[in-house]
């Protein structure tokens, strides 16, 4: 197994993990398509899970930001995240969580938000507790709005509404 940033040669591959990952739905590989396009896409942080030379898991993390009273305060979107089907409950999907926290923290990004299952991602460290004061743009979304200081103290005092780029608009 082996986790490393997309390449070109990856992208037809990476849609179809997400499109099986999420059944068979477009929202997610478009998602990803759409964020590759933009300034917010940061292709180190664009990550696969390959076995036996096929891509059978893709994470992206993506640039958004925490609106507060003071200004803008840069994060990362950890989404979406997605293994294939046949592979999935083998581990693959904590291995691109954690390789994609790793290079994050390595680059110097010290907040991710994520929302996600609430009984998965706290074994990275994710917490809705550090999420209570960043406002979900989604609605309330319970203890699936979460956070994870890659950088101690990241979110100490920090209180604002977390932005999206409108990629994220149709998922």
């Amino acid at each position: 197994m082996l986790i490393r940033p997309e390449t070109p040669a990856d992208i037809p591959a990476i849609y179809a993990v997400n499109q099986l990952a999420f059944d068979g739905g477009e929202a997610e590989p478009r998602l990803v398509d759409t964020i590759r396009l933009s300034d917010d896409f940061i292709p180190e942080l664009s990550l696969v899970a390959e076995a036996d030379g096929r891509v059978i898991g893709h994470i992206l993390f993506s640039r958004i930001h925490i609106q507060t009273e003071a200004g803008a305060i840069p994060a990362l979107s950890l989404a979406p995240m997605a293994v294939l089907p046949e592979y999935q409950n083998r581990g693959i999907g904590s291995m691109l969580v954690r390789g994609g926290l790793e290079e994050s923290r390595r680059l110097g990004h010290a907040i991710v938000i994520v929302l996600g299952h609430p009984n998965y991602y706290p074994r990275f460290g994710f917490s809705a507790g550090m999420a209570q004061t960043l406002e979900c743009p989604y609605g309330d979304a319970g203890p699936a709005w979460m956070a994870l200081e890659l950088i101690p103290g990241a979110l100490h005092g920090v209180r604002g509404k977390v932005v999206y780029p409108p990629a994220f608009d149709g998922v």
